[in-house]
């Protein structure tokens, strides 16, 4: 299956070369995940894998990875040798491929031979969330920061294995500046460890069949997945222009207020680019930690971030699953950027460790504005990732962080109900219990769903968790999360989910809620916190959800009775059943209290605080 230069690829190599790709990325995340030690890497699984060209493609397609443009930038291809890592987690030197400091990237090149010398021929990259890099607060997201220089350390893409040798001093320096030195060390260890294994997996395919064909295949991979976006995803948009935007809610800073991201979408099939992506109307640059660096290398970061909202338009949900998200759709899709100084285009240095608020909100704004393009063939909103912690000192004296990133509800989608705690990154959990009771002075007392969370609609939104921890030890609460005012959408009629919160000493005489961005909450020893993620919006209109699957969800604890009448208008007995003749009034009372004017878009009563009293907006109609 050798290759003769400018030669087609051989189809079969081909399906062994894609494999072979997953099969390696597959085991880089395995070995990172058995051999890291932080209960973020290890047991919440916040970390990802990619595989590269050395175009700089992206070639796996499961998840999305950070970028190797930055390294090559600043350590041309010609100075690396077998054996050589890199590293880097600076936002603004990223190229947009990190999005806040705690992401740490290793980079390992992978070499064949051509013309008879080693060259590098494709790079292996890990990046993942570790628990401390410096800055003002354990785990290094203060939520008030006003400048990235509170938030860590900021490592540009450095060398940080030399032919094999580590780089000593740099580690120390690292490590140094950690509150949690030992896991620090021993995951950065675990993920260089891995990709340097994959490199090797990497180079005896390039070695068995030749640097050529290998290539060729590389190309095949990505040419196939752009035709098949354009084909069977992109076709589905009408050609024309679409307006839509949503809001983060708080920056940490200033009191809360709508800050926006707007997506103006037009789709021209006569181009070879037929998707534009604008940006303009953003938001300026949020004072405190929402930033994100997206206008960097023409925005191929977010190009692949925001892809997999588009395999929604594929004709069936199987076939949704099936499409990879690799190099291949970054041809189909222009971005356009509004000028320097906005959420998506901030300034160093501003702040961003909270940037989750801006680049998740991109996701459902762009859910939001192909669902006004296809007639609402899109899902309502999720919100599914949020940090929570507790710190402070064991019985033993030694500091300790339980960080958490939550999941919640996925949004109801046009053909069945959204998931519950879902995470929007794949193969990641909540710790286990177990693992939370062993390890720290904490003891969860309630683990499950989050009563009512899910959007009300004829397809429900997933439900989010409600978890209840107690602490043994005195302790700080941290929190970093959005959609704790606002809601996560309903569309096409259905309502929108139930917001974050957290309350402590739910029930007792200290009850309050927590700000859904804090640092430092205090928790006497013996306190419960009781943590509700959010609902994912619903689809469709409630009154046409049938009896019985309403039933179904009171009976499984996801839906109250009272919020099976108040929400869907149905009237559950005592003993579970309905009362079908109250039930078939009260839903015509329902109906007939309607204007008939309802927005296409259910933004939740939240809204109404942050926008004046409005209810929607004039981009919130079809």
């Amino acid at each position: 299956m050798s290759l003769t230069e400018g030669a087609p690829a051989d189809p079969v190599l081909v399906e062994i070369v894609a494999g072979t790709l997953a099969a390696i990325e597959k085991e880089v995340e395995t070995s990172i995940g058995r051999t890291s030690r932080s209960p973020m890497i290890r047991d919440a699984h916040d970390f990802r894998a990619g595989i590269h060209d050395r175009q700089l493609r992206k070639l796996t397609g499961r998840s999305y990875s950070a970028l190797v443009h930055p390294v090559v930038r600043d350590h041309p291809v010609a100075t690396m040798h077998p054996g050589d890592v890199f590293f880097h987690n600076d936002v603004y030197l990223s190229e947009g491929g990190i999005g806040h400091l705690p992401d740490l990237c290793v980079t390992v090149p992978v070499f064949a031979d051509v013309d008879g010398a080693p060259a590098v021929v494709a790079f292996v990259q890990a990046f993942g969330h570790h628990d401390d890099i410096g800055g003002a607060v354990p785990g290094s997201m203060p939520s008030a920061a006003t400048s990235v220089f509170e938030e860590g350390l900021m490592v540009p893409p450095i060398k940080l294995w030399d032919r094999g040798v580590r780089n000593e001093a740099a580690l120390a320096i690292m490590t140094r500046n950690s509150r949690m030195p030992d896991s620090l060390a021993a995951d950065l260890d675990a993920e260089c460890s891995a990709c340097l294994a994959g490199a090797r997996r990497l180079g005896e395919l390039f070695d068995r069949y030749g640097v050529a064909a290998v290539e060729a295949c590389f190309d095949a991979i990505l040419d196939a997945s752009t035709e098949v976006y354009r084909r069977e995803v992109l076709s589905r948009i009408p050609d024309g222009t679409y307006v839509w935007e949503d809001y983060a809610e708080h920056d940490g800073v200033e009191p809360p207020k709508l800050h926006r991201q707007r997506i103006t979408l037009t789709m021209d099939s006569t181009r070879e680019t037929p998707l534009v992506i604008d940006f303009t109307g953003t938001g300026p640059q949020a004072k405190g930690p929402i930033n994100h660096c997206g206008d960097y290398a023409d925005g191929n970061f977010l190009k692949k971030w925001l892809a997999p909202i588009l395999r929604n338009l594929a004709e069936t949900p199987e076939r949704m699953a099936q499409l990879d998200v690799n190099e291949g759709v970054v041809p189909l899709i222009e971005m356009r950027f509004p000028e320097k100084g906005t959420l998506l285009t901030p300034v160093f240095p501003a702040p961003t460790n909270a940037r989750t608020f801006v680049i998740l909100r991109l996701l459902g704004v762009l859910a939001g504005v192909l669902a006004k393009a296809t007639g609402g063939r899109m899902p309502a909103d999720q919100e599914t990732i949020r940090y929570t912690g507790v710190y402070g000192t064991d019985s033993d004296g030694q500091p300790y962080l339980m960080r958490e990133v939550l999941g919640g509800g996925s949004g109801g989608r046009w053909y069945a109900d959204g998931e519950d705690t879902i995470h929007v990154v794949p193969d990641s959990r909540n710790l286990p219990t177990e693992f939370t009771e062993s390890r720290f002075p904490l003891r969860v007392e309630r683990l499950g769903l989050a009563l009512d969370s899910g959007g009300p609609g004829r397809h429900r939104g997933g439900c989010g968790y409600e978890k209840h921890v107690r602490v043994l030890r005195d302790a700080h609460f941290m929190s970093i999360a959005d959609r704790s005012i606002l809601s996560c959408w309903g569309v096409n009629g259905g309502r929108a989910g139930r917001p974050f919160q957290v309350t402590v000493d739910p029930g007792g005489p200290d009850e309050h809620d927590v700000d859904a961005l804090a640092d430092a909450e205090p928790l006497p020893a013996g306190t419960v916190v009781r943590i509700r993620t959010t609902g994912g919006g619903g689809w469709g209109d409630p009154l046409e959800r049938p009896v019985e699957e309403v039933l179904r969800d009171v009976a499984w604890r996801k839906v109250s009775v009272a919020g099976a009448r108040d929400d869907y208008g149905v009237v559950v007995l005592d003993d579970g059943t309905c009362d079908e003749a109250t039930t078939d009034a009260l839903r015509a009372e329902l109906r007939s209290a309607r204007t008939g004017d309802e927005p296409f878009f259910d933004r939740g009563p939240g809204y109404a605080l942050l926008s004046g009293g409005a209810a929607s907006n004039e981009f919130d109609v079809l």
